[in-house]
């Protein structure tokens, strides 16, 4: 930004990129280290988290957007400053030793054994297309609003019950999961999204902006937190870490998808046809969820 080089600025975003993907597997990590009845609440709380940065991140970057002679620069340099106070946090986290590897022992089954499972299907889709929908929704929302005349500030207000309903359930979520189990948690998942799209469907309004971008926020945790606490049975600990960057490849895979179409779509078919071709992947993830369970039944009967 001090320097007004663009691609400079396009290689730090890419750096930027790969701090953020790393932070994702923090609720992997808290899961493994957390006794296994509380490994769903781990996941949820890690999430949970999220809201402290929906509320600070944007804040710290309108405080400080102004720091210096060049615009932004002030909020890079604090960005890198919250990066250093992460590395701190984390430098405290103990983790068990790694146990050395047999002579001749594998890294367990080859990926593509796992991913056939249902298990792995059905979490990944619920994560990734949970994402996507998400992520469609929420990045057109604003221009949605824009088009329809709304100013600036209902904008800012919609988003922010949008970023409060990702993550506030965090801080019960994983109590439901533990309670109801993953399958009927990942299901109201999925009609809050249906829900989100038949508000939105309903009227432009910005209350009804506000009230389908806030239970796309909570359908988004219900998927994302029951799909990772139902991918911790989709692989052994040896085979952890390729899976775990198979899952989120697919969540971010996604997510880059989205991003890239939400605004082409919004512009040239409009609200209304977007929130449409949202309810195919809303539709996909339902299904998912419905042949795991019936995949599964047999077995609990046994």
């Amino acid at each position: 930004m001090i320097s007004a080089n663009f691609w400079l600025l396009v290689v730090a975003t890419v750096v930027a990129g790969y701090y953020s993907a790393n932070g994702q597997l923090y609720r992997f990590a808290a899961a493994e280290l957390a006794k296994p009845e509380y490994r769903e609440r781990a996941v949820s709380m890690v999430l949970a988290g999220g809201i402290v940065g929906g509320v600070i991140g944007p804040n710290l970057a309108r405080w400080t957007q102004h720091l210096g002679d060049a615009p932004f620069a002030g909020a890079y340099a604090t960005l890198a400053v919250v990066a250093l106070v992460s590395m701190g946090v984390v430098s405290l986290v103990r983790f068990p030793p790694v146990p050395p590897k047999k002579k001749g022992a594998g890294g367990g089954r080859p990926l593509l054994v796992i991913m056939r499972q249902p298990v792995f299907i059905v979490s990944t889709a619920a994560a990734a297309l949970g994402y996507g929908v998400m992520n469609l929704l929420m990045a057109a929302s604003p221009i949605a609003m824009q088009m329809c005349g709304h100013p600036f500030k209902d904008v800012a207000l919609v988003l922010e019950w949008h970023v409060i309903g990702m993550f506030a359930p965090g801080f019960f979520t994983g109590h439901l999961i533990k309670r109801f189990g993953i399958i009927p948690i990942m299901s109201v998942g999925v009609v809050l999204n249906l829900l989100c799209i038949a508000i939105a469907l309903s009227g432009v309004d910005v209350m009804h902006f506000l009230v389908s971008m806030f239970l796309l926020g909570v359908g988004w945790n219900f998927l994302f937190t029951a799909g990772t606490a139902l991918s911790l049975r989709a692989y052994r600990p040896e085979e952890r870490d390729k899976v775990q960057g198979a899952i989120n490849f697919c969540v971010f895979a996604m997510m880059m998808i989205s991003s890239f179409s939400s605004g082409a779509l919004v512009t040239t078919q409009g609200w209304t046809l977007l929130n449409y071709g949202s309810l195919i992947p809303v539709a996909l993830t339902g299904v998912a969820v419905l042949w795991y369970v019936l995949q599964d039944r047999p077995r609990q009967v046994a």
